[in-house]
């Protein structure tokens, strides 16, 4: 057996944009972030309140609590981290008007006061820029 038999083989991406940083515990800064604001919600209020209303309860509760921020820590679609897929959404629903006019501005028409009134001559239609020209 020669030295290079023995060598380890590492499969690399074609794709780089794919690859991201992990900090620590094999996970992105952002899915520690997410995974941490996740436990400092769910955990106190899971030992505040079973008492209250019982451990199976309340342990349903935290669970309804932390879904949303593993779903902002895990969720990517077509490389966009959820909040900005749910503000594409926000902004084609809400803030841009569902019906949009298609308006053109044309720049070969003459702005001629006159002509625009209707006592000058009539131009052809489909005419060429090269006739304003003259």
């Amino acid at each position: 057996m020669a030295i290079g038999d023995r060598m380890a083989y590492v499969s690399v991406p074609k794709d780089l944009t794919k690859v991201k940083n992990k900090v620590a515990f094999n996970m992105t800064r952002r899915q520690l972030i997410c995974f941490g604001s996740a436990a400092a919600v769910g955990i106190p209020f899971y030992v505040l309140t079973r008492d209250l209303i019982g451990d199976s309860s309340a342990m349903m509760a935290m669970v309804v609590l932390m879904i949303p921020a593993f779903l902002f820590a895990m969720y990517e679609k077509d490389g966009m981290p959820l909040e900005k897929i749910l503000m594409n959404m926000i902004t084609v629903k809400y803030r841009r008007p569902q019906v949009r006019r298609y308006e053109t501005e044309n720049m070969y028409e003459e702005k001629d006061p006159a002509r625009a009134a209707g006592t000058g001559k009539k131009q052809k239609k489909g005419g060429s820029h090269r006739a304003r020209q003259g």
